[in-house]
């Protein structure tokens, strides 16, 4: 199936980037675990390397099963090209090291995964590439927020785990103006829900652990774009550094995106069935979700994303001890970190993904120590209400 395919998403999902006629009609794409490849002869090998002619060399160089993972990815974001990576960290990392040298500076959403602020501040400490949070909001504050040597704008929408979004088309028109290359964290949405390419943005990063592969058993990412960007990142960043997916793990990510669209309605179902019952609860300070009509930025929503989203946040009335009673109080839902799994999920973000932002900056991020973060999972609603609401009665 080609990029320029008409055909639904779902149908994409299962079928773009891979023939089985071109795999001795195998339905499902081999895994091809090898780490490197054959040349007939010494000048075809010399050919290859030259890049004279096409063909495999080495798996942290290209491989056919993570090619097809790439293009089904590159297709459902509307991009011209992908990259997969090892984790969704190497794919941001490959990214804002891509985009920046030293004495640049990255303009940022206010608000990232903890381990963005941490790659972010590694790179101000050794290589002199300065950053600045902004909450990229109107005109006025985004040219005002973009500095001479501003390479980039990285943000999140939505901004994990406050669940705040960012105008995407506004921010990308402004960039453009100014030069400056658009980079959006699309984990929670996916491209089913949300695709920044097509309003302007540059590059879309993902953590492809979470919603892509959608089973908790992988850990991947990928990086979706033009072809020039995409295939500069392939040459030097993901050849010298070789934060490489491996060939099973980029075959479980094609088994995971078979069913993503089936998997994101019943997430977001899921999602806007709680957000209503935990909104009527009295130990519930606030639900943060951006399908709430009351969400500050629902015509945001509205605008560039088709649901809300299978994640939302909530607030206790109390505080970090209530929290700590109600989140142990829990019986069905596990204490993890991840999201997008088929399991519901809570985490503590001010003690686990966002520890490492210091105190007064998740402050002014709007992580306050009663939050928590729930990733909605693909059980029956009813079932997880009434764990949660059996944990949250602890502290009537």
């Amino acid at each position: 199936m080609k990029k320029e395919s008409k055909a639904h998403f779902e149908t994409i999902a299962i079928h773009a980037g891979y023939s089985p006629k071109n795999y001795h009609d195998s339905l499902t794409p081999p895994i091809y675990q090898t780490s490197t490849f054959t040349f007939s002869t010494m000048e075809q090998g010399a050919s290859r390397f030259a890049g004279i002619e096409d063909g495999y060399i080495y798996s942290r160089l290209s491989n056919p099963t993570v090619e097809v993972l790439e293009e089904r990815m590159a297709v459902l974001e509307e991009g011209e090209a992908a990259l997969a990576f090892g984790s969704g960290m190497a794919a941001v990392s490959a990214a804002l090291i891509g985009l920046t040298k030293k004495n640049d500076h990255i303009l940022c959403s206010k608000g990232v995964y903890g381990c963005t602020y941490g790659l972010l501040q590694l790179l101000k400490e050794k290589y002199q590439i300065d950053y600045s949070f902004s909450e990229l909001s109107t005109v006025d504050e985004i040219i005002s927020n973009i500095q001479e040597n501003t390479a980039c704008i990285f943000l999140e929408t939505p901004i994990n785990p406050t669940m705040k979004l960012i105008d995407l088309a506004l921010v990308a028109k402004i960039a453009k103006e100014k030069g400056v290359k658009v980079v959006v964290d699309n984990t929670f949405l996916t491209p089913y829900l949300q695709k920044p390419l097509t309003l302007g943005c540059d590059l879309v990063v993902h953590s492809g652990t979470k919603y892509i592969g959608g089973h908790g058993d992988v850990i991947a990412g990928i990086i979706v774009g033009g072809q020039e960007t995409i295939q500069y990142l392939k040459r030097t960043i993901q050849k010298d550094i070789g934060g490489i997916i491996s060939p099973f793990d980029a075959w479980l990510l094609l088994r995971g995106i078979k069913t993503l669209a089936v998997r994101m309605d019943r997430h977001c179902e899921n999602a806007e069935k709680l957000h209503s019952c935990l909104k009527g609860h009295s130990k519930i300070k606030a639900v943060y979700y951006p399908g709430d009509k009351d969400h500050p930025d629902y015509k945001i929503m509205n605008r560039q994303m088709k649901k809300g989203g299978g994640v939302l946040s909530f607030e206790l009335e109390g505080t970090y001890e209530d929290a700590l009673k109600a989140v142990n109080a829990l019986k069905l839902i596990p204490i993890a970190v991840s999201l997008g799994d088929a399991e519901t999920l809570i985490q503590h973000p001010a003690s686990m993904t966002h520890a490492v932002v210091p105190e007064e900056a998740r402050q002014k991020m709007g992580i306050s120590n009663q939050l928590l973060r729930l990733s909605v999972g693909l059980e029956a609603w009813e079932d997880i209400w009434e764990d949660l609401k059996q944990a949250l009665d602890t502290l009537l």
